[in-house]
């Protein structure tokens, strides 16, 4: 598949301003994206940490699924519980194909009155999109939201900045959302916002129409604590967090179980839950759930953390061996975490190497590289949890 020409990428509502500020575009997804902008990724890295990051993420595919079984139908797509999901709250979920395996990585929110909002990832969302249709459309209504955008504002001062203009979002925890207006001194504007976010840190979520994305923005930008950030620091703050990229570290490859995602699988969709199975490639997976937790069980393989023991970044697609030379596994992400100040990565390895402090070798430009089996997140998380 030959990459997109810059005719063909799309523009998110905010790209006026990304140029404005001075960002280095890329195309990503389909779309043209700021990679950085003039202070760099290692300072944007370090202000999110430190402060509050405005992230442009309207490449995301946003969705609602509305009618008196949608819950019901969305969770025949997902090993989790969508049914029991609280009105008011937000979930992780994973669709699989019938073998089981990872079609993408998801956020849905249950806003009441019989409707699931959801967020997928950009590179996905059209073929998402097109297998959910196909597959509960006709259980409920499913509605694309091209006509809106998605800001992410994250860090410490996140709720700082956004209480400022939206008093009352400081009263949400982790996982949860709602209706906010937000004051921008000159107009009010309408959005839906859930706390969350992919770096490790507190922050929001914001949907709001692309009419009003621009405005928006501004506003979260004229705050003193938020600067603009790119796609060059969400990707090392999420792999500073420990969470996957589709794409890198989770795909059709993949299974939830050798991906190290079964807290994503609550215990009602397992083997003896009360809704055990009835999701695409569900008696294999149960299966190898089975099989994880035995005495001395043997996996293929294992998603794992790992810190190189030398100041190399160790890239994706870098191959792992033990001491003897043998091929045991492939990094999926790999960099320099700033925050840390150590070359971190996470890739699978055979099961009999994903002890923590097990010691594998990366293999960089022919040099072995000493990397140690860790545990993640690298930096610990901020969430808010009240």
């Amino acid at each position: 598949m030959s990459a997109p020409t810059t005719e063909s990428l799309l523009n998110t509502p905010l790209n006026a301003l990304h140029i404005e500020l001075g960002a280095r575009m890329v195309p990503f997804a389909g779309y043209s994206m700021p990679v950085q902008y003039p202070a760099g990724l290692m300072a944007e890295h370090h202000h999110t940490r430190n402060a509050a990051g405005l992230f442009d993420v309207s490449h995301m595919g946003q969705l609602r699924l509305v009618g008196p079984d949608a819950a019901a139908a969305f969770e025949t797509l997902m090993p989790v519980d969508v049914i029991d999901l609280a009105v008011g709250k937000q979930r992780y979920g994973l669709l699989l194909t019938e073998d089981g395996t990872i079609i993408d990585d998801l956020m849905f929110f249950n806003k009441g009155n019989d409707e699931i909002f959801v967020i997928v990832n950009g590179a996905c969302k059209v073929g998402d999109i097109a297998h959910i249709k196909a597959r509960i459309g006709s259980r409920c209504d499913v509605i694309t939201m091209p006509e809106y955008a998605l800001l992410a504002l994250q860090g410490p001062q996140a709720v700082t900045a956004l209480s400022r203009l939206a008093p009352g979002v400081e009263k949400l925890v982790f996982m949860t959302g709602g209706n906010f207006t937000i004051d921008t001194g000159t107009q009010k504007i309408d959005v839906f916002l859930t706390r969350s976010g992919y770096t490790g840190e507190d922050g929001f979520e914001i949907s709001v129409h692309n009419d009003h994305a621009d405005a928006l923005a501004r506003a979260l930008l004229a705050q003193p604590e938020v600067k603009p950030i790119g796609l060059g620091a969400r990707n090392s703050l999420r792999l500073e967090a420990g969470l996957c990229l589709y794409g890198n570290d989770i795909d059709t490859t993949t299974t939830p179980v050798e991906a190290s995602l079964l807290w994503a699988m609550q215990k009602v969709r397992r083997a003896g839950g009360a809704r055990e199975g009835g999701f695409p490639g569900a008696t294999k997976i149960i299966a190898a759930l089975a099989l994880s937790t035995a005495p001395n069980a043997q996996n293929t393989r294992k998603r794992v953390g790992l810190i190189a023991q030398e100041r190399i970044p160790v890239r994706d697609h870098t191959e792992l061996q033990d001491g003897a030379g043998n091929k045991i596994g492939e990094v999926t992400s790999g960099l320099l975490g700033p925050t840390i100040d150590k070359c971190v990565a996470m890739g699978y390895v055979d099961s009999a190497f994903s002890a923590l402090g097990t010691q594998v070798v990366a293999i960089v430009r022919g040099k072995p590289v000493p990397m140690l089996v860790s545990a993640m997140p690298f930096v610990p998380t901020n969430y808010f949890r009240g």
